[in-house]
């Protein structure tokens, strides 16, 4: 069978993620942005080694990420990532960071990468047989990107919704609240009546 004829696949796969967050000693230690357990949408796909089908798949991947926080109306911008910065695994990688308006800066919620066929190599994962004529194996390429990683978007949606009284939802999560437009924030607990006990 012609492999370029099952080409490209296109997976998505969710997931508790876990790590370690070394040096992040101070940072954001408070709150649920960085943490050591967080949930996670994942986009993963694989193509032909020819001509520009990852690169367009590179493309394509991002664009799903982008459609998904402009359904969630967050400002963001697309960051090419220099080679310096690079690991081995990736030929070229995008993030896509939102604007959090408490710390009045863009933050990664999103990593897109192509990695061409690095990762493939190590894997096995061939483009086929090869041939009599061929000197070379070839290879498929990989290719990986975050949708969502739950957390950070929820402090996301959270900042850059936040009204003087609550929280606004957008449009596109009412369906999944119950129809609900806005959160109200709730007043602070009073004091008195928690400390009180009823008289037997």
């Amino acid at each position: 069978m012609d492999p370029s004829t099952r080409l490209p696949l296109r997976y998505a796969g969710y997931s508790s993620c876990f790590r370690k967050e070394a040096g992040s000693h101070g940072r954001d230690t408070l709150g649920i942005f960085r943490v050591y357990q967080f949930e996670k949408v994942e986009q993963f796909c694989m193509t032909t080694p020819n001509d520009n089908d990852s690169w367009d798949m590179h493309e394509e991947m991002l664009k799903n990420s982008e459609d998904f926080y402009k359904a969630l109306n967050i400002p963001y911008q697309i960051v090419s990532i220099v080679s310096g910065a690079l690991n081995d695994a990736a030929a070229k990688k995008y993030d896509l960071e939102a604007w959090f308006p408490a710390s009045k800066t863009y933050r990664e919620l999103v990593s897109c990468s192509n990695c061409t066929d690095y990762q493939a190599r190590k894997l096995e994962i061939r483009y086929g047989q090869k041939k009599s004529n061929e000197q070379l194996k070839q290879y498929v390429h990989l290719l990986n990107s975050t949708l969502t990683a739950t957390e950070r978007t929820i402090c996301c949606i959270l900042e850059n919704n936040q009204k003087e009284d609550g929280v606004e939802i957008p449009e596109v999560l009412r369906p999944f609240m119950f129809g609900k437009t806005f959160l109200p924030f709730k007043n602070q607990p009073n004091n008195e009546a928690k400390g009180k006990k009823s008289k037997a």
